[in-house]
């Protein structure tokens, strides 16, 4: 299975996006509660465009490798080519001892769990971004809907849950077309 797989950080204030004012003029919007944060990690499949969010205290090594388990749950018995950004986390000592652990005594074409990198400084590539984008574009849509912090992170999840996502142009930058052998 190929995964594409990237970290979100929801803020409060991320349910703002849009204002009306005079042109020309900055219109300013409080923000409250700029310390809650919710971080989610997510993984899109390439093939079925499925889109499988979970939800982390903090993005970093542990929390990485337990999401790569959570994802290995939900494809038994297959191995698994992750494709990512370059954060510290995902070529950190945790995911470097998950790797030895899964793949061990294993011929690299036979491992469990395979990381590759996008280019560097290149999100265009990722097509979690664009989820990602869509989900918060969903909250500011319904922004009037979420009074408090765990209203947001709710709508936010609940939207996630259950995407199926076509990204064709960039699903196409990996595969030839839409036919897969």
């Amino acid at each position: 299975m190929v995964l594409m797989e990237d970290e979100c950080h929801l803020c409060w204030g991320d349910t703002c996006g849009y204002v009306w004012g005079k042109r020309n003029a900055a219109v300013g919007v409080p923000m409250l509660n700029q310390r809650q944060r919710q971080t989610y990690y997510g993984a899109l499949n390439l093939l079925t465009g499925d889109f499988h969010p979970q939800a982390a205290a903090a993005g970093n090594g542990e929390h990485t490798v337990n999401f790569i388990r959570h994802c290995q749950s939900l494809y038994p018995g297959k191995r698994l080519l992750w494709l990512w950004d370059g954060a510290s986390y995902h070529r950190g000592q945790d995911m470097a001892d998950f790797l030895a652990e899964e793949n061990q005594g294993r011929e690299e074409a036979d491992w469990k769990v395979t990381c590759m990198r996008f280019a560097p400084n290149a999100p265009e590539q990722n097509p979690v971004e664009d989820v990602w984008l869509q989900a918060k574009n969903h909250l500011r849509k319904h922004f009037a809907a979420n009074k408090t912090f765990a209203e947001v992170k709710a709508c936010f999840l609940n939207f996630l849950q259950g995407l199926s996502f076509r990204a064709e142009t960039k699903f196409a930058w990996y595969w030839g077309g839409s036919q897969v052998i």
